[in-house]
C-alpha cells in the first residue's frame, strides 16, 4: 500500500481515513481519483481542512504531494481559443462558438424565495412562542428545505464550471480569457444576478490550476476595449461610435467587416494573449 499519510493522519484503505481526535472515520469520494492515488507509489498529505456545511455534511479537504505527476500531460493539440465571458451567454468563444449560461440560480430562484419566506415567518413564529430556535423542528426542517436548495444550485453550477474547464483546457494549448473585473458591474444592480449566477471567479480559478495541472498555457488579459476594436484593422469605436450593451452586432466603419459582438471581442482576447506570451520570452 502506498504511505499516503502524514505524521497526523493517514488513509486506512479507499473508504477510511485516520485523523487527529476524530480517530477511524468512513468516507465516500471519488473512485477514480481514489485509484489514481493509491496506484502511486508515494503520495504525502499536507494540510488537512474539515468542514460542515448547512445541511450539516463533513467535507476533508486534502493538499497532497507527489514526485510523481498526478495526471498525465495531455498531447499537444496546436488549438487556441480566445474566451469572452459576457452577460448575455456564459461565454463566446474566437472560433464563432457561443456556449448558453445554463442560469441555475434563476431557475431555481422563486422556489427558493417562496422557502426563505416561509422560513421567515416560521422564525417569528418560534419567537413569538418563545421557543428556542434550535428546539423548533418546523423551522429546523424548513432551514434545511433552503440549505437544500441552495446546495443543489452551487453544485449544478460547479458541475458545469467543471466540465466546462476541463474540456478548454484539454483541447487547447492556449486558452486566453479576460482579467476579470466585474465589481464594477455589480454595482449596476441589473447585471448583478446574472454576473453572480455565472460564478466566473470559480470558472478563472478552474482554468488556471487544471492548465497547470495539464501542463497548457492559460493567459488573462487587460479587457479594455476588446469590445470596441475591429480584430481585423483594429480600428477602435469611440465618441458617438462607441457600442452600447444593446448592440449585439456591429459592421466596423473602416473595413466594413460584420461582427458578432462578443465573437469579435473573444478574438482580441486571443490576440492580446499571444502577444503577451511572445513578449514573456
Amino acid at each position: 500500500m502506498i504511505s499516503l499519510f502524514t505524521s497526523n493522519a493517514r488513509f486506512l484503505d479507499k473508504h477510511h481515513l485516520m485523523l487527529p481526535k476524530l480517530k477511524r472515520i468512513r468516507f465516500q469520494g471519488s473512485r477514480k481519483i481514489l485509484d489514481r492515488l493509491f496506484a502511486m507509489k508515494e503520495v504525502r498529505i499536507g494540510t488537512i481542512t474539515i468542514t460542515k456545511d448547512s445541511l450539516h455534511r463533513y467535507f476533508a479537504s486534502f493538499q497532497l504531494g507527489s514526485d510523481e505527476p498526478f495526471v498525465k500531460a495531455s498531447p499537444k493539440t496546436k488549438a487556441e481559443i480566445g474566451i469572452d465571458l459576457n452577460i448575455e451567454n456564459f461565454y463566446a468563444d474566437s472560433n464563432g462558438e457561443i456556449v448558453a449560461n445554463p442560469r441555475y440560480y434563476r431557475r431555481q430562484k422563486r422556489r427558493l424565495a417562496n422557502a426563505q419566506r416561509k422560513l421567515s415567518r416560521r422564525i417569528v413564529r418560534a419567537k413569538k412562542e418563545h421557543r428556542p430556535l434550535r428546539e423548533a423542528k418546523n423551522v429546523e426542517k424548513q432551514r434545511l428545505l433552503v440549505a437544500r436548495l441552495t446546495a443543489q444550485v452551487m453544485q449544478r453550477r460547479k458541475d458545469f464550471l467543471h466540465r466546462t474547464s476541463a474540456t478548454l483546457i484539454k483541447n487547447h494549448d492556449l486558452v486566453a480569457v479576460e482579467e476579470l473585473r466585474s465589481k464594477n458591474l455589480l454595482k449596476n444592480h441589473v447585471l448583478a444576478m446574472s454576473i453572480q449566477d455565472n460564478g466566473w471567479r470559480m470558472f478563472l480559478s478552474m482554468l488556471t490550476y487544471k492548465a497547470a495541472l495539464y501542463g497548457k498555457n492559460f493567459v488573462t488579459v487587460d479587457p479594455r476595449n476588446t469590445t470596441q476594436t475591429c480584430h481585423a484593422c483594429g480600428h477602435i469605436m469611440s465618441g458617438k461610435e462607441k457600442l452600447t450593451l444593446k448592440d449585439r452586432e456591429w459592421i466596423c466603419p473602416k473595413c466594413g467587416i460584420h461582427h458578432l459582438r462578443d465573437v469579435n471581442a473573444a478574438k482580441n482576447i486571443l490576440a492580446r494573449a499571444k502577444a503577451k506570451l511572445v513578449s514573456m520570452h
